[in-house]
């Protein structure tokens, strides 16, 4: 049996307690992976806060050097990283692929913070006085991961962390830990110095030892709301920066002068790309007044068109949910929302695959006339579920939207321009599509939603992350002639 070990000051890292790795597609554990707390986080604290030491006073052309070394690395090896995260999270190779490819595009934002971290200089402000700012790591750092990317979500943060010159622990989700122990190598074959990156695997106990740790600067968190809100609360409460991404219940609109089948063919995929389990997947449609009978019919053809499968099968669309509790959890929601009065058009519940019968395998399922007081609706399935809402007109999809606690991402099928810019810049969502349906931004802008899918004010990448990991200095200086004498005043000093 293989046991994922902690990576701690560049070697691994072994410990006592241990909990079972699944492979979701045969429902078989395939490892078994070690579970830490305060002490194993107090020491990746004491090799990350010893390497910061000389991290921080390497130069940028170094750092970045580094970062190009890695990203190389990552091209490198994309197809095995792809096996890995998809023998432990289930979802498909090509869908892994691709989650690499966008944490990847982080690394190249990476490889650029030359011209990002620029300082600004101001001559002569006043007689003689100068004025320029630069930015500084803060230290220690962590991310608290989530399992849906076992890959990306950890991309989006370290690659910034550390080419910023900060060291960085990671806290990766114990169902699929992999991921982060082969990107830690990779990261070392790059030439990381030891103790700049460090992994450690386990369950609350570990959360708790880094949101308490007096070592650790900040805290990124990607996660479900309520998560989300303890992070906050916790690691503030304990003087940290936090930047805490929390949960979703993304909506796509569909009006209807919108092409139906492009429309329903992007939503398709949307809703059931890695079984749902994405905080960007689509999981309710907005469909406005005459586009919702045919929209319904074509997403009924689509969704039964859908290739469920192991992830490593080729042909496979969508692979078995993570555990065998999200397999329950999101069948009984779909028995819940019949119960509750929706009308069940594609009941995914009860699939078998040929082979794989133990894998924790559901298909899609397609719920129409939800309405905003179901279960369905009100709740994040994190499930390949799609509901069905129906509006009379645009303006009633923005008001149903708006009033939705949570707002990540949103989309809208149009072919009007002027109904497009009313929605994007009426509706009350962080990240909004125009014909696409996973509006996730390029990594050189900041990814974050609204409200509860928001907690802080601290967004991910881009511009914003590095922000995020570095603090601001403003220098004012004066460098008067030897045979000058100026004299100093006692009011407050003025740029006259």
């Amino acid at each position: 049996m293989t046991v994922i070990q902690h990576w701690i000051n560049g070697s691994p890292v072994t410990g006592t307690e241990t909990a079972p790795v699944f492979n979701p597609a045969t429902g078989a554990e395939q490892a078994q992976v070690v579970l830490g707390g305060s002490p194993e986080v107090d020491a990746a604290v004491t090799a990350a806060a010893k390497a910061f030491e000389t991290w921080s006073e390497s130069s940028l052309t170094q750092r970045t050097q580094v970062m190009f070394n890695f990203r190389q690395l990552l091209l490198d090896h994309e197809e095995e990283l792809g096996r890995i995260i998809s023998a432990e999270h289930g979802k498909t190779i090509d869908d892994a692929r691709g989650e690499i490819v966008r944490g990847r595009e982080v690394v190249e934002y990476a490889c650029g913070l030359g011209d990002v971290l620029k300082g600004s200089f101001s001559d002569q402000v006043s007689r003689g006085i100068d004025v320029h700012n630069f930015r500084q790591p803060l230290g220690v750092v962590a991310g608290i991961t989530p399992f849906n990317f076992p890959a990306m979500v950890p991309l989006w943060m370290h690659p910034i962390a550390i080419a910023t010159g900060n060291t960085f622990i990671l806290k990766p989700s114990e169902r699929d830990p992999s991921a982060a122990n082969y990107v830690a190598d990779l990261y070392k074959k790059a030439g990381l110095p030891d103790g700049v990156f460090n992994v450690i695997h386990g369950g609350k106990p570990a959360v708790d030892a880094i949101l308490t740790h007096p070592g650790i600067e900040a805290v990124s968190f990607v996660g479900s709301t309520p998560i989300a809100k303890y992070v906050h609360e916790s690691a503030t409460a304990h003087g940290k920066r936090v930047q805490a991404l929390g949960g979703a219940k993304n909506h796509a609109v569909v009006l209807p002068d919108a092409d139906l089948e492009f429309a329903a063919n992007h939503i398709t995929a949307g809703a059931y790309g890695s079984a749902g389990e994405r905080c960007m997947a689509v999981s309710v449609t907005v469909a406005v007044g005459d586009a919702a009978d045919k929209l319904v019919e074509i997403l009924t053809r689509k969704a039964n068109e859908v290739t469920v499968g192991p992830g490593d099968q080729p042909g496979t669309d969508m692979g078995p949910l993570v555990t065998k509790a999200a397999q329950e959890r999101v069948e009984n929601a779909v028995g819940t929302a019949a119960t509750q009065g929706a009308t069940l058009v594609v009941d995914g519940r009860g699939l078998k695959i040929d082979g794989h019968e133990n894998g924790f395998f559901t298909g899609p399922s397609l719920l129409d006339h939800v309405t905003t007081d179901m279960d369905a609706y009100k709740e994040e399935l994190f499930g390949p579920v799609l509901a069905i809402v129906r509006t009379d007109t645009l303006d009633d999809a923005i008001a149903l939207i708006n009033a939705n606690p949570y707002g990540n991402g949103t989309a809208l099928f149009t072919a009007s321009g002027e109904a497009a810019r009313r929605f994007q810049r009426n509706i009350h969502v962080g990240m909004i599509g125009i014909n696409v349906p996973v509006p996730v931004p390029m990594s050189y802008y900041s990814f974050g939603g609204w409200k509860d899918s928001l907690i802080g004010d601290h967004p991910i990448h881009g511009p914003e992350g590095v922000r995020f990991y570095t603090r601001p200095k403003v220098v004012t200086t004066r460098w008067p002639q030897p045979t000058q004498q100026t004299t100093a005043g006692f009011n407050f000093p003025t740029s006259n």
